[in-house]
């Protein structure tokens, strides 16, 4: 998963397609599993756009969304935020969220 900036998330939102934003804090043992889910969706979804981003480096996106807490995954289509994630639950359960 490549860095993204809030320019690179903000191109991703104003495009049309499907797109996926990992948020998440070096220091947070929940985000070290969810990278991980996110590395195996990642490869099973190649078509998908997705990004990361360490939380504490874009304040005005966590603010602007409204986010509670890391792991947090937001997915957009159609220039706007659809989905919020907080539970990372399994692999099988981001590949069919973001398949769609």
């Amino acid at each position: 998963m490549e860095e993204w900036s809030k320019e690179q998330w903000n191109a991703a939102i104003q495009s049309s397609e499907k797109a996926a934003f990992y948020l998440y804090t070096p220091m947070c043992g929940t985000c070290a599993v969810a990278s991980k889910m996110m590395m195996v969706v990642e490869q099973l979804l190649p078509q998908l756009q997705v990004g990361k981003a360490n939380i504490n480096f874009i304040e005005q996106i966590a603010y602007d969304n409204k986010i509670e807490s890391v792991p947090c995954l937001l997915v957009c289509e159609g220039g706007e935020v659809t989905e919020k994630v907080y539970a990372f639950q399994s692999v099988p359960y981001l590949y069919e969220l973001l398949k769609n």
